[in-house]
């Protein structure tokens, strides 16, 4: 449904509106309480805000583990599906959290990729048919205090060889 939609936005709006307008519209992402603030006119970076609020604030008065997690969790896939077009799949694998201290307050993350890590992960597939990419995130505050440490792995391959793939392995089933 999303992609869909995003299709026929692209008639109206830049990928930019589309990113920040999509995410803090979307009914999935706003219950995690996050909201993105910033978008690159070439989607490389994305930021977001956790606002410390009622909606997320746990039993000792901080945000909720969930909604730090919850937050954070889609931005990378959904950036380089956007960033690296139709001939790629890009799908989350693995992710780990680490609870540095309470947030008690807003807190902020970065999303950020360079045009040479997006070179880089075309060519990684172009050799390999397929990649894993580990990208790491840290929740901070306004001072840059760091509350909670995330690690990604985002699966990336060719959609022609991950279909392939695919249909070897429904073969040996």
């Amino acid at each position: 449904m999303y992609q869909t939609l995003t299709k026929i936005l692209r008639n109206f709006l830049s990928d930019q509106q589309i990113f920040k307008y999509g995410f803090n519209l979307s009914p999935m992402y706003r219950r995690s309480t996050g909201k993105v603030i910033e978008v690159s006119e070439d989607l490389l970076r994305v930021k977001i805000k956790i606002p410390l609020s009622i909606k997320n604030k746990n039993y000792v008065g901080s945000i909720f583990g969930g909604s730090l997690f919850s937050a954070t969790d889609p931005i990378y896939m959904i950036q380089l599906i956007n960033i690296l077009k139709e001939d790629y799949v890009v799908w989350d694998k693995a992710s780990q959290i680490r609870f540095k201290r309470p947030a008690k307050e807003d807190v902020f993350a970065e999303f950020n990729f360079s045009s040479e890590e997006i070179k880089n992960i075309k060519q990684r597939v172009l050799e390999d048919g397929e990649f894993n990419l580990v990208k790491s995130l840290d929740i901070i505050n306004k001072e840059g205090i760091v509350f909670t440490q995330i690690e990604k792995t985002i699966y990336i391959a060719d959609k022609a060889f991950y279909k392939e793939k695919r249909k070897r392995k429904s073969k040996v089933k």
